[in-house]
């Protein structure tokens, strides 16, 4: 095999697997646009279902482009390409500013963390701020089910288990508070007095619920902008490859073959001969 169509079929090969891929992402999100009830998993229908027909779309058209030397195809497909990796580059630069801060207060004495509102980016507070979009996350952490696994806890037990952000911000008052017969005394954070045994409400109103739902998210987020800089360093290689392939596609329709100099234009057919015979000789010797 030629070295410059090795480009060609590594892209088609790797455009092939993505296209097959895109197909169960279409499915998964067809089956939640039309089947599923949960506030959750219906957030994720609309990504998934864009992502799967534009990862669909664009393998496709570097398959044809790749494999039958479709010039237009290939160039349709570098220039969607661009357009993705610009895309994820500017999502991951995004997700890194967004997830700055946080992490929580470790407990003293205690195994797990507190955390507060004032901790995390101003963007991400404004965005857990609007009941638009904390009132879908709030169902969410009541649907999860994360309170019930440890509403029969003792005392004992929070100093020796830990507890996600969710559980530390939304099933429990903060540490720091002081009740008596039920009801907090003192002067105290607010949370304290948003508190409340009765299983349906607890601390979801508390400003520490928030601040546990927004370090999920920076948790979640966090993760998602490591594994698209991976997404983009794999990108960047397939879209060198297609540069190769389009150049090659190119060749392909021109009536110069690979390797010979478009401005020579002494004894062509001299140049085409010496050009058959290296190759055939390069065949013999490889």
């Amino acid at each position: 095999m030629y070295p410059y169509r090795f480009s060609n079929v590594m892209i088609g090969y790797l455009n092939l697997a993505t296209l097959l891929a895109s197909i169960p992402v279409i499915g998964a999100g067809l089956w939640m646009a039309k089947g599923s009830t949960a506030t959750c998993s219906s957030m994720l229908q609309t990504p998934l279902l864009v992502i799967g027909f534009v990862v669909l779309l664009v393998s496709l058209a570097g398959f044809v482009g790749a494999c039958f030397h479709v010039a237009w195809a290939l160039w349709l497909y570098l220039l969607a390409m661009m357009l993705l990796i610009a895309f994820l580059l500017g999502l991951t630069a995004f997700g890194f500013a967004v997830t700055a801060g946080g992490g929580g207060t470790q407990v003293p004495g205690r195994p797990y963390r507190e955390y507060h509102t004032s901790d995390y980016s101003s963007w991400l507070q404004k965005h857990i701020q609007d009941a638009k979009y904390w009132r879908p996350a709030l169902a969410c952490v009541v649907g999860s089910k994360a309170c019930p696994k440890i509403a029969s806890w003792t005392p004992m037990d929070y100093l020796q288990h830990d507890l996600t952000p969710i559980q530390s911000g939304c099933c429990k008052p903060p540490t720091a508070c002081a009740y008596s017969g039920g009801v907090a005394v003192g002067a105290q954070e607010e949370d304290c007095f948003r508190w409340n045994n009765a299983e349906g409400i607890l601390c979801y109103g508390c400003e520490s619920c928030k601040a546990g739902v927004m370090e999920k998210v920076r948790e979640d987020w966090h993760k998602v902008s490591v594994l698209n800089v991976m997404v983009l360093v794999v990108l960047v290689c397939i879209c060198a490859c297609g540069c190769c392939a389009f150049r090659n596609a190119r060749r392909s329709v021109s009536e110069y073959p690979y390797g010979v100099n478009r401005m020579h234009k002494i004894h062509p057919r001299w140049d085409y001969y010496w050009w058959r015979w290296w190759r055939d000789r390069r065949e013999q010797l490889y």
